[in-house]
């Protein structure tokens, strides 16, 4: 069974080393894995309450979305976009906001991390907060909704989020749905395994830490100057080196096969002078960089190329969210103005959902009747009378006796009509 799996990418910062390994790797290998339906999308709604620096997310956008082309990411396969494209998402955000309590937007980790960090600054609890920082969960609940996503890869750090999207899910499932579940409820998926690269400084690889290895930007040149500032000891070429030491082995893990790692490990033990083995980190990298940086410096050069794949894989998001997004509006009430139907429309509209009695002279001068059902399909035909009014009498007496009339009336069932059909056909005029 197919499973959809969404990503959103923050359009505030520039790609590193760290992000290529933890995430943009391991996610465009999983999307090439059968039964998988991939979203990808840049969170530019969610960079506006990180940054207010207009120039920098319009430099993230473009730079984030040439390294995912670059990196190897096929728009056929996978579904890729800009949120900002998506008008259904604040529109949904806004659906969804109306059924979620603030008690629960109170319990949000940054929420609750701003206010602490006021109340130590002997500040008011809310200075500084936006709204758009305190809904954040309700707008990353409507990403992941307006896709009925299964699956949402997160940081441990994020898992609070995807069960708040589960709570507001139920709860609008619960007041609109009427029996219908509109919203599949996700699940974080929390990789283990993913590789956290360490910095420069042997901290984890943030831009926070101003320690970052660069993935494209500067080019060749500036991975290897970045390289050649990783901390390393004393030790000088000859000595032997301890390879858990140094950030070296672990970069240097990331891009090689397992013989490769054990070579590199051991020369570093028999005494590997730190120069040559930054050298060798830098050729390591430089294997499976360099083509992908070539594609990346295609693609800034030629914007109108990723704002093409943007644009496609806008056409087949909101193919998914229009449908959807009409349903939820129709749910809630934001429905089409139409005239209400009189009573006297809704009596012709019960009356024509029910079988008819028909009189009528036949060819050969004789009075006739017939019963047919809603759609004029013969149930019941007569026999010829001299009179219509002999005809009319049997008429009412099968409406006001039903099935209990047929055994002495001079009537037979029409070809393939059977006598349950005729019994229930003519119980409808006793309730009337």
């Amino acid at each position: 069974m197919s499973q959809r799996v969404l990503t959103g990418i923050t359009t505030t910062g520039i790609p590193h080393l760290g992000n290529y390994v933890g995430a943009i790797r391991p996610a465009i290998l999983a999307s090439q894995q059968p039964e998988t339906e991939s979203f990808f999308f840049l969170a530019d709604y969610h960079a506006l309450i990180k940054c207010d620096d207009p120039d920098r997310i319009e430099r993230s956008r473009l730079a984030i979305a040439a390294t995912w082309l670059a990196a190897g990411l096929d728009t056929s396969r996978v579904v890729f976009y800009r949120q900002s494209d998506i008008p259904e998402i604040p529109e949904l955000t806004w659906l969804l906001t109306c059924v979620t309590a603030k008690g629960l937007m109170n319990r949000a980790h940054a929420y609750k991390a701003s206010v602490d960090q006021n109340e130590l600054a002997g500040n008011e609890p809310d200075d500084g907060v936006t709204m758009g920082l305190f809904s954040y969960p309700i707008l990353m609940a409507a990403d992941i909704l307006i896709f009925n996503a299964n699956k949402v890869p997160v940081g441990r750090d994020q898992v609070q989020h995807i069960e708040m999207a589960r709570d507001v899910a139920q709860r609008f499932n619960h007041l609109f749905g009427k029996g219908r579940q509109f919203f599949v409820l996700p699940e974080a998926a929390v990789d283990e395994a993913v590789a956290t690269l360490p910095g420069l400084d042997g901290r984890k690889m943030s831009k926070s830490y101003d320690n970052t290895v660069p993935l494209f930007e500067g080019g060749a040149k500036g991975l290897r100057e970045a390289i050649a500032r990783i901390v390393t000891d004393s030790r000088l070429p000859g000595e032997p080196k301890d390879p858990d030491s140094t950030s070296l082995s672990a970069l240097f893990d990331a891009f090689a096969t397992p013989a490769e790692r054990e070579a590199f490990r051991a020369d570093l033990r028999a005494g590997l002078g730190w120069g040559e083995a930054k050298q060798r980190l830098v050729e390591q990298l430089e294997r499976e960089i360099a083509p992908m940086r070539a594609r990346y410096e295609e693609l800034i050069a030629h914007p109108a190329k990723i704002e093409e794949a943007l644009q496609e894989g806008a056409r087949k998001a909101r193919a998914l969210a229009t449908p959807l997004l009409a349903e939820l509006r129709q749910a809630v009430g934001l429905r089409p103005m139409v005239a209400a139907p009189t009573a006297k429309a809704a009596e012709a509209v019960k009356a024509a959902a029910k079988p008819v009695f028909k009189q009528y002279r036949g060819a050969d001068g004789r009075f006739y009747f017939k019963l047919t059902d809603p759609q004029g399909r013969l149930l019941l035909q007569s026999e010829g009378f001299d009179g219509g009014r002999d005809a009319g009498q049997w008429v009412g007496r099968l409406k006001s006796e039903g099935a209990a009339a047929l055994a002495g009336a001079p009537v037979h069932a029409a070809d393939g009509v059977s006598a349950d059909e005729i019994a229930a056909a003519l119980a409808s005029f006793a309730e009337e």
